[in-house]
């Protein structure tokens, strides 16, 4: 749960592995996002969402910690096979869920793939319960792995990369900025959640790093290169 060298290093093995092994880099970023929530809120019978949470690894490690989990994804070619009960397509912007209905509403690694974060942010508000938390986990585009799969050649132009990375790896990039990636940045986005008068920042941190997290983000300009993963614990205010 505190941050570790050895906590670190080994989710950066694992990540590094993710294409060879998507069970165990999933199933360990599940167990270490869990543990963040559980140092704000116990998951035993509460109600968790998750948005964007494709093959359902964390919605799995929520529910194996007794809450009751529900995954609302858009992209029906990211569900698991067998995606199991409480599975819903549909789009984090409009979710089919009345207001508060959440103790907890989960979301990592999705903001950074959608057009209108703050539309996003709200519909995640609503949702969530007063008193209950919100998730946001994000990689912002000045980060060593802001282009993701065509990282970190993204520093000398979007296109440039993903021609790049199509040339040498003989496939097709994932993706393509402005459609469904798009260069998100922590100061903006920390101005944006500190502004609301329906959200309350509990935390702001970056998600990997083994010492002091919370003061990478505090730095303007280092922040956009240093923070790789920006954490947000949010609680709606009552």
């Amino acid at each position: 749960m505190d941050p570790s060298f050895r906590r670190s290093l080994t989710l950066f093995r694992a990540f590094m592995r993710e294409q060879a092994d998507p069970a165990r880099a999933y199933g360990l970023l599940a167990r270490d996002a869990a543990d963040q929530v559980e140092r704000y809120m116990k998951l035993d019978g509460r109600v968790v969402v998750d948005i964007g949470g494709g093959s359902g690894h964390f919605t799995r490690e929520f529910r194996r910690r007794g809450a009751h989990g529900y995954l609302f994804e858009p992209d029906v070619t990211e569900l698991a096979a067998s995606p199991g009960e409480g599975t819903v397509v549909a789009d984090g912007y409009l979710l089919p869920l009345a207001e508060g209905a959440a103790d907890v509403c989960f979301s990592s690694n999705v903001l950074e793939h959608v057009a209108d974060p703050r539309t996003f942010l709200s519909e995640m508000v609503r949702v969530t319960r007063p008193g209950g938390l919100i998730y946001v986990s994000f990689t912002n585009w000045l980060s060593p792995w802001g282009g993701h799969e065509w990282a970190p050649w993204h520093y000398l132009g979007a296109e440039r990369a993903r021609a790049r990375f199509e040339r040498r790896s003989g496939r097709a990039a994932k993706h393509r900025l402005g459609e469904n990636l798009f260069a998100i940045g922590v100061g903006p986005t920390l101005r944006h959640v500190r502004g609301r008068g329906d959200v309350d920042l509990v935390c702001a941190r970056s998600r990997y790093w083994p010492v002091l997290p919370e003061l990478v983000p505090r730095v303007p300009g280092l922040r956009e290169f240093a923070t790789w993963n920006l954490l947000l614990i949010l609680r709606r205010c009552s």
